[in-house]
């Protein structure tokens, strides 16, 4: 149970320590991390909702079950000791998310002129006989229907973070699995943040932008564009009300979240075809970073290295007994109802 809020506490630690050392005070701009906590709710409320009704149908063998049954699951299942450390984690997720954005946006202050994009891109390109892996990416897949079903995979990322917390710490036969997966993600803040500052980069979007001119309009293209421009806006007066910049391309914490999940239902036992469709999102994510220049093929590696050792720490400190979770009762079968 206290395992996610530890690691919020030590994340907005650092943090605080951070921000202060760049001169800048810790900030939520435009709200983003208190949204996305907002939605998480969101899809907790329903969840629950559907939690008690299934359960309640499962019980009394009815597809429609009456109200007083669906209040007595209620009142059985979710009591303040499923509440409270459910609740707990979320919070903790999102607060340490909270450090992260802030973590991430004073790197340019922390080291200043320091970018390793030339690097990257000439061991890239000299691995590839001179070519980028963005160019190939094009040539091989075309700039059209390809462009926006990659944009719409990169996207996912937005609500797959939310769902998923909301699903494992609902549905979860017993409530330590989703404490465990919640505190992974957590963890994959707080490395990636760390990751940033030893290899401080911008990604081949913004190193070499002729590379990418020539892609159809897509709603990655319009996030690149905004942040290039908050970047831009942050540099040249950091102290400014609501300033921050989130560019950063090693590592990639958007591979590091999915191959969290992907190895996440492997070690909890889920069935088959969830994991099928974690991993076949991890490669079109992975596909994503590549092809719109989010991130060098590095990055990439780096962010499934992350996902290692977040789920590594997040059993180290839950203390989560896999062996257990492997041979869990599935969620909503007839021995747990």
């Amino acid at each position: 149970m206290f395992a996610g809020p530890l690691v919020a506490v030590l994340a907005l630690a650092l943090a605080y320590a951070i921000t202060q050392i760049a001169g800048v005070p810790l900030r939520d701009p435009d709200g983003v991390a208190s949204s996305r906590l907002l939605v998480a709710l969101g899809f907790v409320a329903v969840l629950v909702c559907v939690d008690v009704v299934v359960r309640a149908a499962r019980q009394n063998g009815r597809r429609f079950p009456t109200l007083a049954q669906v209040l007595t699951v209620k009142r059985e299942r979710w009591t303040r000791h499923r509440i409270i450390p459910l609740c707990a984690a979320l919070f903790g997720f999102f607060a340490t998310y909270f450090a992260y954005r802030n973590l991430k946006s004073v790197v340019p202050l922390m080291r200043p002129g320091e970018l390793y994009d030339a690097q990257l891109t000439d061991m890239e390109t000299g691995v590839f006989g001179g070519d980028q892996p963005a160019v190939l990416l094009h040539d091989l897949l075309g700039t059209g229907i390809a462009a926006h079903v990659l944009s719409i995979g990169y996207m996912l990322l937005f609500f797959f973070i939310p769902l998923t917390l909301a699903v494992s710490l609902v549905f979860s036969s017993r409530l330590e699995e989703g404490l465990f997966y919640a505190t992974a993600l957590s963890l994959n803040w707080v490395i990636g943040a760390g990751s940033y500052y030893v290899l401080p980069s911008l990604g081949p979007f913004a190193a070499d932008p002729a590379a990418f001119s020539g892609l159809p309009a897509t709603a990655v293209r319009d996030l690149q564009d905004l942040l290039s421009s908050e970047r831009a806006e942050f540099l040249s007066d950091p102290a400014a009300a609501g300033a921050a910049q989130s560019i950063g391309a090693f590592a990639s914490l958007h591979v590091s979240i999915f191959v969290t999940g992907a190895l996440a239902a492997h070690l909890l036992g889920l069935q088959r075809s969830i994991k099928v469709t974690l991993w076949v999102l991890t490669g079109v994510t992975v596909l994503a970073t590549i092809y719109f220049g989010w991130h060098y093929i590095v990055d990439d590696l780096g962010g499934a290295v992350i996902a290692v050792m977040a789920l590594a720490l997040a059993r180290a400190i839950t203390g989560l007994d896999l062996a257990t979770a492997r041979s869990r009762v599935p969620a909503f079968s007839p021995e747990r109802a």
